[in-house]
C-alpha cells in the first residue's frame, strides 16, 4: 500500500468516525449537544482535524443524512421485497418507514428536519437520498393508479408518512391507534 493510499484510507475512518461520533451524540442528546469542541473531544483529535473534513456542524448533518438515507432505503427494500403482492409491499413499507423514524430520530431530523445543506427534489440532489425516494417509488409506483404520476404519489404518500412519523414522535397521536392509522393509509391512497 502506498504512503498515499493508506494516508487516504486514515482519512475516510476519520471521517466515518466524526460521522459515527456525531450520530451517536445527537441520538443520545439531541443534535443542540453536537459541536464541534464536544466532537473534538470525543474522537480525541483537534477542531482543525474535524475542520479538514467538515466545514462545520451543518456539513455533518448532511453525511448522517445521507447515511441514514442509504440506511433507510436498505430497510425499505429488504422489507418490501420480503412481502407478497402490492398491498402488503405497501403495507411493509408504510411500516418500515415508521419504524426507522422512531428508531433513529436524530438521523430522521438530519434527513428531513434540519439543514444539511442538501438540495432534495434537484438534479443536483445527492444519489443516496435519490436512491431513498426510489426505493419508496419502487413499490408505490405500482399503487399509484390509473392516470396518477407515480412519482406524484409516491411524494404525497411520503408526506402523509413524514406527517405520521413527525406527530407520533411529538406524542401528538395515540400510539395504540398505529397499525390503524398505516392500515387506514393504504387502503385510502392505495390502488390495492
Amino acid at each position: 500500500m502506498s504512503v498515499q493510499e493508506r494516508k487516504q484510507r486514515e482519512r475516510a475512518e476519520r471521517e466515518r468516525l466524526i460521522v459515527a461520533t456525531a450520530r451517536e451524540l445527537a441520538e443520545q442528546q439531541g443534535w443542540d449537544a453536537v459541536t464541534t469542541r464536544r466532537l473534538a473531544e470525543r474522537i480525541e483529535y483537534s477542531q482543525p482535524v474535524l475542520y479538514s473534513h467538515f466545514r462545520g456542524k451543518r456539513e455533518i448533518i448532511g453525511a448522517v443524512a445521507l447515511e441514514g438515507a442509504a440506511e433507510m432505503a436498505a430497510a425499505v427494500r429488504a422489507a418490501t421485497s420480503a412481502a407478497d403482492g402490492p398491498r402488503t409491499r405497501v403495507t411493509a413499507l408504510a411500516r418500515t418507514y415508521l419504524e426507522f423514524a422512531a428508531r433513529n430520530p436524530a438521523v430522521y431530523d438530519a434527513l428531513f428536519q434540519l439543514d444539511g445543506g442538501l438540495t432534495y427534489a434537484q438534479e443536483d440532489t445527492p444519489e443516496p437520498l435519490k436512491d431513498a425516494f426510489a426505493a419508496l417509488l419502487e413499490s408505490l409506483g405500482e399503487v399509484a393508479g390509473d392516470g396518477v404520476h407515480p412519482g406524484l404519489f409516491t411524494e404525497v404518500f411520503w408526506a402523509a408518512l413524514h406527517g405520521l412519523a413527525t406527530l407520533t414522535r411529538a406524542g401528538r397521536l395515540l400510539p395504540e391507534d398505529a397499525a390503524q392509522r398505516v392500515e387506514l393509509l393504504v387502503d385510502r391512497l392505495a390502488v390495492v
